[in-house]
């Protein structure tokens, strides 16, 4: 009886079922977003709007591209960690 009890207690331990672990999500809604659309100028401008439609246009550049950095970054770094805990 007691040899039954042991065995039942060992086998109950083992698990037949592979577990597989999920790849996190991606940070916020933020680095999923589209980058906006850049502005075009008209075909009257003067200069001052062309100034200011360049300063315009390459802060939401920068501002995108400091976005897709953080996360591919971040992508990087989280595949390296998932890797590493599979193995």
């Amino acid at each position: 009886m007691r040899y039954l009890l042991i065995a039942l207690l060992l086998s109950g331990c083992s698990t037949v079922v592979p577990v597989v672990a999920k790849f996190p999500d991606a940070p916020g809604k933020g680095a999923m977003t589209a980058c906006p659309a850049l502005q075009k100028l008209k075909d009257d401008a003067k200069l001052s709007d062309v100034a200011n439609t360049v300063t315009v246009n390459y802060s939401t550049y920068y501002e995108c591209a400091v976005r897709a950095d953080a996360w591919q970054e971040w992508y990087a770094v989280q595949k390296i960690i998932f890797e590493k805990a599979g193995k």
